[in-house]
């Protein structure tokens, strides 16, 4: 997560069809800022659909559909609202503060230190606790303060991040941006995540310029600082105001500058960092290849001998039968690999890297209180109560929500992999994971295809009513699933 977002995301247009406006959301939309709004998603009971509002709600007025043919991947997009309050809750200069005092915030790990002037961009951070006095000096003397991760800090981050992660099935990141007036924080460059600016507070001149040749277009890593000169015109430019949304793809420059009379304070969510068709088949290809040797002798079949003295880049101007015949084994091994190609698997390897890196789902409170989380084990009155679980075949279960499982099977076995005990952290947490019994993978793609319904215990596709309560049992222990009613009155 701390890894998503890289730069600066920046710059927008003055109108045009790449700009949306609108005026202030109707009540039933917005009332109740952020908060409000994960309040009433938490009342879905699909985590899908949940992510699909949220999401909906990120590029409104704009419809999904129209952003994901026009702009996804595309073309940059500015969304003007005439609505200051559009964000409010979920991030601003007081939580900032707050952060800080939390006694957390290290420089470098949590925090960036950044100027831009002249043409230079410095790195100004100390080393150790990043403390209230010195930061906020800093930004008098005209710094920039990055705060990467903001989710390990903000619950409603956190809260907003875990919903939308699920729709773009990418890890979704953000870092928060806190620029004095007058100045720019940030060298022009590109990154290689898809951003979304929201601008929370103050306002901030943007630039966003075309990728430079068909190299940069969707790269897979953000590039070096650029010099002005290295820059044409940009395709859009603007000022982005409170309530307002800049997105742009990965590979488009960008650079934001505050303006003499107003800090800025934004958050760029991200997404879709090395999620492309390429970074799938490199694990694609080498684990065919390798059932390929395992299975097809064609491929264990030795190079023609003397085949060094007609190949290779000093003969590739010879005219000659044996470099023909060459080609065309080589271009026949290399289509015959496609039969081999595991892409179930490669595609389940992603899925489970993905949910390494998911953070873990934020509960609303009936969700709580149906799930481990909420369970009243408790010690009173000299002794432990309310420990056992007791799930029987009428139990009513779900899954806590669709995204945050995934069975893989592998070399060592059937693994299920899940994100309940991941943390806010990037990566703080190894992979969680249980091996399941082979016999358990119906029922495990029974919960999955029956959710959000609840299911009752007894029509798990298992051997034995032992086997469906064990499971039951294990996956509640988890977080994984949740219950109709809580299993225990308090």
């Amino acid at each position: 997560r701390a890894k998503a977002p890289l730069g600066s995301p920046e710059a927008k247009q003055q109108g045009g069809p790449a700009a949306s406006r609108s005026g202030p959301r109707p009540t039933e939309e917005g009332g109740g800022g952020v908060v409000g709004l994960l309040q009433r998603l938490g009342r879905l009971e699909d985590s899908r659909q949940r992510a699909a509002e949220l999401f909906r709600w990120l590029v409104a007025p704009v419809a999904p559909g129209d952003f994901l043919g026009r702009h996804w991947e595309r073309a940059p997009l500015l969304v003007r609202r005439g609505d200051p309050g559009y964000y409010a809750g979920l991030f601003s200069t007081a939580d900032f503060d707050a952060a800080l005092r939390g006694g957390e915030v290290h420089f470098g790990t949590h925090l960036d230190v950044t100027s831009y002037a002249e043409g230079v961009r410095e790195t100004h951070n100390p080393s150790g606790r990043a403390l209230p006095s010195v930061v906020w000096d800093f930004y008098q003397n005209g710094c920039s303060l990055r705060l990467l991760s903001p989710q390990a800090f903000s619950p409603t981050v956190w809260h907003f991040l875990s919903i939308l992660q699920e729709h773009f099935g990418s890890m979704a990141g953000a870092n928060t941006y806190l620029t004095p007036p007058g100045t720019q924080g940030f060298a022009p460059h590109y990154d290689d995540i898809e951003a979304f600016v929201l601008q929370l507070e103050g306002k901030k001149h943007w630039r966003v310029y075309s990728p430079r040749t068909d190299a940069e277009v969707l790269p897979q890593f953000s590039s070096p600082n650029f010099t002005q000169a290295e820059l044409g015109e940009p395709v859009l430019e603007t000022v982005l105001e409170a309530g307002d949304l800049l997105y742009f793809p990965r590979g488009f420059i960008h650079q934001g500058s505050c303006l003499p009379d107003a800090h800025s304070l934004h958050i760029t969510v991200s997404s879709y960092q090395r999620n492309s068709w390429g970074d799938l088949l490199e694990k694609l290809l080498p684990a065919a290849l390798q059932m390929a040797l395992e299975e097809d002798v064609e491929y264990r079949q030795g190079l023609p001998m003397g085949y060094l003295g007609y190949m290779g880049v000093a003969n590739s101007d010879a005219v000659d039968a044996r470099r023909t015949a060459f080609m065309e084994k080589v271009q026949s091994l290399i289509k015959k690999l496609i039969d081999y190609a595991p892409i179930d698997a490669a595609v389940d390897q992603r899925a489970k890297s993905f949910l390494h890196d998911c953070l873990p789902p934020v509960l609303t409170q009936s969700e709580k209180s149906q799930s481990v989380y909420g369970f009243p084990a408790r010690w009173q009155d000299g002794g432990p109560c309310d420990v056992d679980i007791l799930i029987t075949k009428d139990t009513e279960i779900r899954l806590l929500r669709h995204g945050i499982v995934r069975l893989c099977n592998e070399e060592a076995g059937v693994m299920l992999y899940y994100t309940t005990e991941n943390s806010r952290v990037y990566h703080k947490e190894e992979p969680k994971f249980l091996e399941i019994d082979p016999e358990y993978t119906d029922s495990i793609e029974f919960l999955l295809s029956s959710y959000p319904n609840h299911v009752s215990v007894d029509t798990l596709p298992c051997e034995t009513l032992e086997d469906k309560i064990s499971l039951a049992t294990l996956l509640f222990e988890k977080g994984i699933l949740t219950t109709k009613k809580p299993l225990v009155q308090v």
